[in-house]
């Protein structure tokens, strides 16, 4: 019965099943007790209860089943002590009740009244006493999992354990703070299958042992963390050619990080933070391209930051804070893209300017460079990292004012550039931060009137003491007020300036009108007049594009749409790749879209959106009216042509396949630039027409959303109340993608891109269009998925991923909750359906989409050795049933 939803309470009258050989009930919502009835079933081989809601005790009676080779009661709430009995079980081989409220001791004979133990596991409960010595007999034992209880004393030696795969000691007060603490890692080395070894928070201390370098080549797993362990990281650390992590974490370790540590090729974990680590950090980490997560802080090393970093391409988190580093920040650190959890460099002796590489962090979330000594201006970069979340740039030398291209920095939680020597007004656009919790702008040069609204009206969140020339703002500050003649006077000085401005606009567009006028009569065929979106890069003449996309030729369409067609185009003179929608006018909607995209797009800036260069209007060589949008080129094209490319069997066809983090990737990215359209522009934004072919991925294959043309803007108090259509464009959106209510002439909303957003993650996971022939009769995609979850969830997932996942093991649906791959697509599903149910009402918001997207892929980045553990168990139980 395992892996359903099983509610209520396990039936007594099972125990009259006298001839039974395997009872499972395992993963379920089964409540109240283990029925003590169980004892009478003398032909019991496998008892299977885990992961339930179980409570009460383990029955006495258990013990008499002396036939039983298989007992689980893991990760249920069951209380009281291990009944004497289940110890001399002597058939025994997989014994778990991890994860519960046991309290009790192990007994001394524990391997001799279990001689075919292979699989003990004990984890998360109240166990007390010493492991128990006879352990060391147990020459089947695969996994001894024993972490967090209470166990005190000496670890025992393992040195008859050579099928040993995977010790877990950690959490517990195991060890003395002593020297010979660690004895028992020594009694490892004969073991050749080793993986996994976690004694992390105990009380272990001495020198770490040099026999450390010579336990199996297998091990992938070393968590030593927070002890007392003394000495260095053993030179033949290097030894370890398949450690995935290492974790050696709040210790007293000392001496320099071994050089031969480059070697360990596989490592993606490296955390050695609070130790008294010396040295510089050696050149060779920079071969460890698999780092995902480097965090050397609070330790005494010295030097430069190796340049040699920038080889580690999957770094999400890097973390060097408190140290004695010196020289400039290398760019090549900067460059790294893949950072989006952290960059810490905070307390150091770090010098120079910051670099101007610091745009490539678009995905960083916390960025900290505090109580350095770098100087210079705020680098205006810092518009492309739109995703920080908490920037603190305090106790530097930066000067100068804050730029307002800084403006773009919306998502900002919390800010600090104190103590630095910036100077000018406090920036207005910092109002409309709303995310904004935490301000501090304390000991700079700032000067004249403080903001009053947004997160200035909160005293406990702004810091500004230190600011002699600031006045103004709530008077919880305790600011001076500010100076009404001198603000009379710089009024009038700045009225002034404004019709001096003014006048002299005039006078130069009347001469430029005068100019104009002359050129288009001398010419017969002119070439169009470029308007521009905000912050545009590029003034382009048709005759440019023209010779840019070779006069719009096929070999560079890219795309076609209803409003026009897209190309491909080189500007001769810089070399620069664009895009060039040039829409087709004799649809007398284009107009009204190229209209709308211009109004969205000016508004508009996120590292998950399309970035527009610039548009024209005006008319081609044969006076014909021409209309362009101007765009970044994406060089791997639309979410379309990866999804549903033909099929084939070449080399570049096999190639153009999303595996699942990618999938997972650009899932994220669409959220989050619809999460800002939604909830962090100064105006509302519905996109209204979400779909494949509009995400874009550019060579990181990071997802864009593109295509503004049906857009709508709307205000905060029309996001409260029904937005009626009132659209030339009439019906909004692409079948299959529009919410049901738009086609019944419902009103707009943020929900209906929620829906087209669900609609394009189950197509996305299943490989399936919502247009697709078999959904007909009232079968949608989105019923598909639901009728199927989670039982048949491989038969509705794209077979590309159903085959990536099997290349790492068979799929186990029925334990989605041991299977993590499974459990992540089966959440990306449930969100899926979470946002396209048929009720707007029933949707989630976008904020929410994101916060659990985040979260999965959080997970998916978790070291596997959790997801090892869960199975293994389950691969045990195989091998004996």
């Amino acid at each position: 019965m395992r892996g359903n939803q099983l509610r209520g309470e396990i039936p007594a009258s099972l125990g009259l099943l006298s001839n039974m050989k395997t009872l499972s009930f395992a993963i379920n919502r089964l409540r109240g007790g283990i029925p003590p009835s169980f004892g009478n079933l003398s032909s019991l081989e496998v008892l299977d209860l885990r992961t339930n809601a179980l409570s009460g005790v383990i029955p006495g009676d258990i013990g008499r089943l002396t036939n039983l080779s298989y007992f689980s009661v893991g990760e249920n709430a069951i209380s009281g002590i291990i009944p004497v009995g289940m110890f001399n079980l002597s058939n025994i081989r997989i014994f778990n009740i991890g994860g519960n409220n046991i309290q009790g001791t192990l007994p001394s004979n524990l391997a001799i009244t279990m001689p075919f133990i292979a699989f003990f596991s004990v984890w998360e409960n109240q166990l007390s006493g010493k492991i128990p010595i006879s352990i060391s007999n147990a020459s089947n034992l695969n996994v001894l999992q024993l972490h967090m209880n209470r166990l005190i004393g000496n670890v025992p030696s393992f040195e008859k354990l050579d099928k040993l795969s995977i010790l877990l000691l950690g959490a517990n007060h195991l060890g003395k703070r002593t020297e010979g603490d660690l004895n028992f890692l020594c009694s490892l080395v004969n073991n050749t299958k080793l993986e996994t070894l976690d004694i992390r928070t105990n009380n272990f201390g001495g020198v770490l042992p040099e026999c450390i370098s010579n336990i199996s080549s297998s091990l992938q797993f070393l968590e030593i963390e927070n002890n007392k362990i003394l000495g260095r990281i053993p030179d033949g650390i290097g030894n370890l050619i398949n450690l995935e992590v290492l974790q050696v974490s709040q210790n007293q370790l000392s001496g320099p990080i071994p050089l031969n540590t480059g070697r360990i090729q596989k490592l993606n974990t490296f955390d050695a933070r609070y130790n008294f680590l010396t040295g510089t950090i050696p050149y060779s980490i920079g071969n460890l391209t698999g780092l995902m997560f480097l965090a050397l802080g609070v330790n005494n090393f010295r030097g430069n930051i190796p340049s040699s970093l920038g080889n580690c391409k999957d770094l999400l988190v890097l973390g060097l804070s408190y140290n004695n580093l010196s020289g400039s920040i290398p760019p090549q650190v900067l460059g790294l893209s893949s950072l989006s959890i952290l960059l810490n460099l905070s307390s150091n002796y770090l010098t120079g300017e910051l670099p101007v590489e610091v745009e490539n962090l678009k995905n960083l979330g916390d960025l900290d460079f505090s109580k350095n000594k770098l100087s210079g201006l705020l680098p205006k970069s810092l518009v492309s990292c739109v995703r920080l979340e908490r920037l603190f740039l305090g106790g530097n030398l930066f000067e100068g004012p804050i730029h307002s291209s800084l403006s773009s920095l919306r998502g900002l939680v919390e800010l600090d550039i104190s103590e630095n020597n910036l100077s000018g007004g406090v920036p207005e656009f910092l109002v409309n931060f709303g995310a904004l919790k935490y301000i501090n702008l304390s000991f700079n040069n700032f000067e004249g009137v403080i903001p009053s609204g947004g997160v200035f009206k909160n005293a406990s969140a702004v810091f500004v003491e230190g600011n002699n020339k600031l006045c103004g703002g709530i008077p919880e500050l305790q600011l001076s007020r500010c100076n009404s003649k001198k603000s009379s006077k710089t009024s009038l000085r700045f009225k002034i300036v404004i019709v001096v401005v003014v006048v002299v606009i005039l006078g130069v567009t009347l001469v430029l009108s005068i100019v104009l006028i002359f050129w288009f009569r001398k010419r017969k065929v002119q070439q169009p007049i470029s308007t521009f979106a905000e912050n545009s890069l590029l003034w382009l003449s048709y005759r440019r594009i023209l010779k840019a996309t070779d006069e719009f030729s096929m070999r560079n369409l890219v795309g076609s749409g209803s409003f026009g067609s897209v190309y491909k185009g080189i500007l001769e003179e810089s070399g620069v790749v664009i895009a060039v929608n040039v829409l087709n006018l004799l649809d007398h909607r284009s107009s009204r879209s190229f209209l709308v995209e211009c109004e969205t797009l000016k508004n508009i800036r996120h590292r998950n959106l399309v970035k527009v260069l610039t548009a024209i209007s005006g008319v081609d060589f044969q006076g014909n009216d021409f209309k362009a949008l101007v765009y970044e080129f994406m060089i791997n094209g639309s979410l379309e042509d990866w999804r549903h490319s033909p099929t084939g069997t070449s080399e570049l066809e096999m190639m153009r396949k999303l595996n699942f983090f990618q999938r997972v990737s650009v899932t994220i990215d669409v959220a989050h630039a619809l999460e800002y359209l939604h909830h962090h522009c100064e105006t509302s934004i519905i996109h209204c027409d979400l779909k494949p072919s509009n995400i874009l991925l550019n060579e990181e294959m990071v997802g864009h959303i593109s295509d503004f043309g049906l857009a709508k803007i709307i205000s905060a108090n029309e996001l409260n109340r029904s937005t009626k259509m009132s659209s030339s464009l009439g019906l909004k959106g692409t079948i299959g993608y529009a919410p049901p209510e738009y086609g019944m002439g419902s009103e707009l909303s943020t929900k209906g891109d929620v829906y087209s957003y669900g609609i394009l993650l189950l197509e996305m996971f299943t490989g399936k269009r919502p247009t697709n022939e078999r959904f007909r009769d009232g079968l949608s995609l989105h019923n598909f998925v639901k009728a199927a979850l989670p039982e048949q969830i491989i038969e509705i997932t794209d077979p590309i991923l159903v085959e990536e996942r099997v290349t790492r093991g068979t799929p186990d649906v029925k334990n989605l909750r041991n299977d993590r791959h499974l459990w992540c697509l089966n959440s990306l599903f449930e969100i899926g359906l979470a946002c396209s149910a048929e009720s707007p009402n029933e949707r989630i918001d976008m904020s929410d989409v994101v916060t659990k997207l985040c979260s999965i892929r959080d997970k998916i980045l978790l070291s596997r050795k959790v997801r090892y553990l869960l199975i293994l168990e389950e691969i045990l139980y195989h091998s004996i049933t």
